[in-house]
C-alpha cells in the first residue's frame, strides 16, 4: 500500500523548490505580507501550497537566504573570543596550581 502511495507523490526538481522559495520571499518583501503569500505563489506555479510552505520553512532553517546577522555574526565571533580567553586562562591557573604544589610540604 505505501508503494502505490509514493507512486502517485509528485517529485519536484530543486529548481522548481528554489524557484518557489525566491517568489514567496519576493512577494513577501514586495507586499509587506506573510500571509497568503505562499499559497499565491504555489498556484501560480501549479504546486501544493502545503510543499511550497514546508519548502520555505525548510530554506529558513537551513538558512538559504538569511542566514546569520550580521550583529549575530559579530556576537558570535566575540563569544567565541572569549571562550579561547578563558581556555588560555585556565590552562595558566592549572600550570600555576601545579607548580605551587610542588613547592607544598607535606
Amino acid at each position: 500500500m505505501s508503494g502505490q502511495k509514493q507512486d502517485r507523490r509528485r517529485r519536484y526538481s530543486a529548481e522548481d523548490r528554489e524557484q518557489a522559495v525566491r517568489l514567496v520571499r519576493l512577494r513577501r518583501t514586495e507586499t509587506g505580507e506573510t500571509h497568503g503569500s505562499v499559497k499565491v505563489v504555489a498556484e501560480q506555479l501549479g504546486f501544493g501550497p502545503e510543499s511550497a510552505r514546508a519548502w520555505v520553512n525548510q530554506a529558513d532553517v537551513e538558512g538559504v537566504i538569511a542566514g546569520t546577522s550580521s550583529a549575530d555574526a559579530v556576537r558570535i565571533k566575540e563569544l567565541e573570543q572569549e571562550v579561547r580567553e578563558l581556555r588560555r586562562s585556565n590552562a595558566r591557573t592549572g600550570s600555576v596550581a601545579s607548580f605551587l604544589r610542588s613547592f607544598r610540604v607535606v
